[in-house]
Order: C-alpha cells, then sequence, then structure tokens
C-alpha cells in the first residue's frame, strides 16, 4: 500500500476482491478445527427442575402470614442451608459420590460450585424464565417459582443430585415455615406472660394507690365539695342549737338560783321545834274553835288539816332526821320541792344537749377539715394516678396486643401444621439431559469461525500494508510526487484498445516477454 494516498470505496473493494482468499482460507478451515477441538474437554450435563409457590389458601384477611419476606431472599437463605455440611454430607453418602480420588469434601465444594438455583420472574405477559430480567438486573415482577440446575460429569448423576437438591429444598421450606410460626408462638407466649405480670404488678400498684387515698381521687373531688358545703351546714345549725341550748340553760339556772332562794328562806321556819310549835298553838286554836264551833264549821275542818299537814311535816323530819346518816345526799334532792328538782333536771338536760352539741361540733369541724385536705392535696393526687393509670393503661393495651398476636400465630401456625400455607410444588422433576451443556460443539464451531476471520482480516491487511505496487495514477502520483501525462496499458493479444476482442481497430500488440495483462504507468 502506498502511503500518503486517500483511499476511496473503490480502493477498499479492490482491495477486499484482491485479498479474499487470504482472509477467507483460515474461515473455511477453523471451524472444523473448532468443531474437533470440542472433543477434547470433558462433557458436563445439566440437570434442572422447576418448583412453583403457590400462595396460601387461607384469605390473609382471614389469617395473615407469620413469614412476609421476599421468596428471593427466603431461597437464598433455604440455597445456603441446604448447601451446608450438615445436610449434603448425608446427600453424598447416600447416593455414592464419593469415588476413588475424590474426597467427601471435594464432591460438596463440586455441588456448591456446580448448583444453582434463579428465580422465574413474572411480567404482565405471563412467565419468562429466570434470565429475563429488567434494567439494573432486578426482576420485571414476582417470582411465582424457582428453577433448581446442577451440573454433573454424568446425566444420571446431574438428574440424582438435582432431585435430592429439589427435595431438600421443599421440605427446608416446609420445616422453615412450621419452625417460624411456632417459635413465633413461643416467643410471644414468653412476652404475654411477662405482660402479664407487669399488668398484675400495675393493677396491684393501683388498687394499693386507691385504698391509700380512698375519697382523694380525681372522680372524689366534686363529691368531697358538696359534703364540705353540708358540713358547713350542719356545723352553723349545730351553732344555733348550742347557742339556743346556752340560752336555755342560762335561764333555768336563773330560774332554779330563785327558787332555791325561796326555798331555803321558807326551809327556815320548818325545823322540828318550830312545827312543834306551831302544832300545840294549832292544836290550843282547835280547842277553842271546837268549844264555839261544831266539827263541821270550816274553820274547824281547816284547823284539822292545818294540825294534819304540820304532823305529817313533822313526821317527815323525823323520819329525815333518822336516815340523815344512812342517805345524807339524797336528803336534800329528797326534801327539794318538786319545781326546783324540775329546773334541776331542765339545766342537766340543757347541760348533756350542750355538750352533745360540743361533740357534734367538734366532730363536724374534723370532718370539714379532712375534707379540705383532701381537696388540698387533689392535685398532686390527679398527677399521681393519671401517671398509674396511664401505665396500668398502657400495659394493658400491650397485653391486649400480645394476647391477639398470640391467636392469630397459633392460627398461623395450626394453617402452617396442615399444609394450608404457601406451599412449593414441584412442576417438573429433574430431567435426565441427553445432551451435554458443556461443550457447546457449535459453539466452539462459531469461535473458531470468528476467530479465524479475525486472523484473516488482519494477515490480509498486513500483506496489503507490506505491498508497495504501483497500480494506478493515483499510486503513481502518490509515489513520484509527480502528475501522470500519459498511460500506456498492456493489451492482451487479440484484444483491442478497450479491452474486448477483435482484428480490427487493433492499437498495441500483446509483449511477446509480459505475462500480465496490467496496464504499467509511467509518469513522465
Amino acid at each position: 500500500m502506498i502511503e500518503g494516498r486517500e483511499l476511496t470505496l473503490d480502493d477498499f473493494l479492490v482491495l477486499i476482491k484482491r485479498r479474499m482468499k487470504t482472509a477467507l482460507l483460515p474461515a473455511v478451515l477453523a471451524p472444523l478445527a473448532g468443531f474437533l477441538v470440542s472433543y477434547g474437554f470433558p462433557a458436563k450435563y445439566t440437570s434442572q427442575s422447576l418448583v412453583l409457590v403457590e400462595g396460601q389458601k387461607v384469605p390473609e384477611g382471614v389469617v395473615k402470614p407469620v413469614i412476609t419476606s421476599d421468596l428471593s431472599d427466603r431461597v437464598s437463605a433455604m440455597q445456603e442451608k441446604i448447601l451446608g455440611r450438615s445436610q449434603l454430607l448425608p446427600l453424598v453418602s447416600r447416593l455414592g459420590l464419593a469415588r476413588a480420588g475424590r474426597t467427601e469434601e471435594q464432591v460438596m465444594a463440586d455441588i456448591r460450585a456446580n448448583s444453582s438455583i434463579e428465580p422465574v420472574i413474572t411480567d404482565a405477559s405471563g412467565v419468562t424464565g429466570p434470565s429475563d430480567r429488567k434494567k439494573g438486573g432486578k426482576p420485571a415482577a414476582t417470582a411465582p417459582g424457582f428453577t433448581v440446575n446442577y451440573t454433573a460429569p454424568s446425566a444420571k448423576e446431574a438428574r440424582d443430585v438435582c432431585t435430592e437438591l429439589t427435595s431438600m429444598l421443599i421440605n427446608e421450606n416446609i420445616n422453615s415455615r412450621e419452625g417460624a410460626t411456632q417459635g413465633t408462638t413461643e416467643f410471644i407466649s414468653r412476652q404475654l406472660e411477662e405482660a402479664k405480670r407487669d399488668l398484675d404488678d400495675q393493677d396491684t400498684k393501683l388498687a394499693e394507690f386507691k385504698k391509700q387515698y380512698s375519697g382523694q381521687l380525681p372522680g372524689d373531688e366534686d363529691s368531697n365539695l358538696k359534703l364540705l358545703a353540708a358540713l358547713d351546714t350542719q356545723l352553723d345549725a349545730n351553732t344555733q342549737t348550742t347557742n339556743r341550748a346556752q340560752q336555755d340553760k342560762a335561764f333555768a339556772e336563773s330560774t332554779l338560783s330563785h327558787e332555791l332562794a325561796a326555798w331555803k328562806s321558807a326551809q327556815g321556819t320548818s325545823n322540828p321545834q318550830s312545827l312543834q310549835l306551831q302544832l300545840t298553838n294549832l292544836q290550843a286554836q282547835l280547842l277553842s274553835l271546837q268549844a264555839r264551833y261544831t266539827d263541821d264549821h270550816p274553820d274547824v275542818i281547816k284547823t284539822k288539816a292545818d294540825i294534819a299537814e304540820v304532823k305529817k311535816r313533822l313526821a317527815e323530819l323525823n323520819s329525815a332526821a333518822a336516815t340523815e346518816s344512812d342517805a345524807p345526799a339524797d336528803r336534800g334532792s329528797a326534801s327539794e320541792p318538786p319545781e326546783i328538782r324540775q329546773l334541776r333536771l331542765q339545766v342537766h338536760q340543757y347541760t348533756e344537749v350542750l355538750a352533745q352539741a360540743s361533740r357534734e361540733q367538734k366532730r363536724i369541724s374534723d370532718q370539714i377539715r379532712m375534707y379540705q385536705s383532701r381537696v388540698a392535696v387533689s392535685p398532686e393526687v390527679e398527677a399521681k394516678y393519671k401517671q398509674l393509670t396511664r401505665d396500668y393503661d398502657t400495659a394493658q393495651k400491650y397485653y391486649a396486643d400480645l394476647l391477639t398476636k398470640k391467636s392469630a400465630s397459633e392460627t398461623a401456625q395450626d394453617m402452617e401444621s396442615r399444609q394450608l400455607g404457601e406451599q412449593m410444588r414441584l412442576v417438573n422433576p429433574a430431567s435426565l439431559p441427553r445432551d451435554p451443556s458443556f461443550p457447546n460443539r457449535w459453539l466452539f464451531a462459531g469461535a473458531g469461525l470468528g476467530a479465524a476471520l479475525a486472523v484473516g482480516i488482519g494477515i490480509a491487511f498486513w500483506q496489503e500494508l507490506r505491498d508497495k505496487s504501483i497500480r494506478d495514477e493515483r499510486d503513481v502520483e502518490a509515489s513520484l510526487q509527480m502528475p501522470v501525462l500519459v498511460a500506456i496499458p498492456w493489451v492482451a493479444e487479440g484484444m483491442s484498445m478497450n479491452g474486448k476482442n477483435g482484428k480490427n481497430g487493433s492499437f498495441w500488440n500483446r509483449s511477446k516477454d509480459s505475462g500480465s495483462s496490467r496496464r504499467d504507468k509511467v509518469g513522465v
């Protein structure tokens, strides 16, 4: 290729035509070589099973599921669990995969490396497959299921291991859901017991508080004020009663003192000597009257009555003198007139009334002070009571919520035990592959074809770069930096100037020592 020359589309077409053999010869041989090379790799077979996830049969409005995490996350967690040593070791022993030259650890490592679980993605058009995703590698919608893939050196081993892995995954899902519901129920039960103890403590505190501050609670304030008003009214009535009793007592005491003074003055003339003298005078007066009048005369009758009265009083004085040593205290009262004794009884009654009124007044005053103290401490008691009731209401609400959650968890556990919850159903069992998944012989052939084309094009381009032949006027101009004045072409024998066969119009004959039909261009 002449340097410094601008190539056109015609130049490229001529270049492709000139170097086509160089570029296409490797492309013919390389696919066959790639196809044959694929037989040098050990074959691997991939078995696949399809598992669909069915939603719970009981409506979620009736029973809420305990497990609400994303299916892909749960499948990933279950995959890590079933690929653990405790799960894979029984599988290796059961299928007899640990052969000569392969230890159990190597077999388990191969199972982990060659197994995969891919979700089945759905969109508006339905199930699309595990590889159809939106931008960013995220699923287009939900995953109603997943596929389990396993690759092994033999088709039977791939199918057996894929079947075991699928079964382990389905069983792990059942066990994990039942374990989750059971664990949730046990956890909520423990929380419920603690909440009940806390609620009982709050209930005890509230009862003790009500007992301690009985009558001082927020609901008792109005009744306390009403009782205070009633007690004030009673106190006023009691005060009026006391005042009246004091006035009556003062009047009775005054009357008693006057009666006592009069009685004592009359008592001075009622001694035995004076009575005896009065009896003697009355008897003398009776004798004088009887001498003048008959016994039916009023004066005689009156005098006899006075004599009888004086004798009676004298007899009373004598009897009182005889019993003076035995009952000195009753002498005065027995000898007092009934009026004085009645006055003394009234004074005593008024004294009792005043004492009763004083006691009642003290009782009412004590109650007033008690209710006043209750009203005074009501704000403080109300604040403490609100705090206790708030704590009690919180504990009661928490206990009720836990009770509802426990009931829902027990219902969900019963639903899972009856297998009415979300279930994994095996739709397509593990397949027995007919053709190996690796190596893909047609892929090897295609890769050989692509590589051969790239190498052929590279060789043709390299040859073209090393070729410095001059083929037309532009090559002359680019090489000599001089314009072309005349171009003398080579004309083959029996050809005309325009390149066609003919006897007439021949301009140049073919040179004898030249075997080329190209035109040589000379720059002058």
